[in-house]
C-alpha cells in the first residue's frame, strides 16, 4: 500500500509543480484597445488627480470580458484620456465564457494588459479548480502565474 501511494505521489508531482508556477488560460484573454463600459450605483470624478471613483454593484465590459465588484477606482492616461487602470475592491468577480476568477481585490492595467487578482483568488476552468494569495494574468497571452499556498483540484475525464 505504501508503494503504491508513494508511485501515485511521482505520478502527480508533475502535476502540482505545473500548478504552483505558469497556467495557460484558454479563454481569459481580452482586447485592451476595446470600448469599457462601467455600470454603477454613484461615480465621483476628481479632475486634479485624472480619477474616477465607481461605487455600488459595480459592472464593467470589455469585449467578452466581464468584471464586477462593490467599487472601482478608474485612472486616466494624462496624454490620451483613455483608461490606464481600473482597480477594484469589495467582491472582485472576473468573468469569460469559460473561466471566472474571484478575489478580495484586483488591478487590471490596459496599457500593459495585465491583471492581478489579490487575496483568496479562486479560479475556475469547467469542473477544475485553484486558488491561491495571489493570481498575475497576461491577458494578450492568456498565461497566468498564482502564488502563496497554491490549491488545485483537477478534474479527470468524464468524472
Amino acid at each position: 500500500m505504501i508503494r503504491l501511494i508513494y508511485a501515485l505521489c511521482l505520478t502527480l508531482a508533475p502535476v502540482f509543480a505545473t500548478a504552483q508556477t505558469n497556467i495557460s488560460l484558454g479563454g481569459l484573454n481580452a482586447d485592451p484597445s476595446a470600448p469599457v463600459e462601467i455600470t454603477a450605483d454613484a461615480l465621483s470624478v476628481d479632475q486634479s488627480s485624472g480619477q474616477a471613483t465607481f461605487e455600488g454593484s459595480v459592472v464593467i465590459g470589455q469585449g467578452d470580458l466581464r468584471i464586477a465588484a462593490g467599487s472601482v477606482q478608474v485612472t486616466y492616461d494624462e496624454a490620451t484620456g483613455d483608461i490606464a487602470q481600473l482597480t477594484a475592491a469589495g467582491g472582485v468577480t472576473f468573468v469569460t465564457a469559460t473561466e471566472a476568477a474571484e478575489a478580495n481585490s484586483a488591478v487590471y492595467n490596459l496599457q500593459t494588459g495585465s491583471l492581478t487578482l489579490r487575496g483568496e483568488v479562486l479560479l475556475t476552468q469547467g469542473a477544475s479548480a485553484l486558488s491561491a494569495d495571489s493570481m498575475v494574468v497576461n491577458l494578450n497571452t492568456g498565461t497566468a502565474r498564482m502564488e502563496g499556498r497554491v490549491r488545485t483540484v483537477f478534474q479527470q475525464g468524464g468524472n
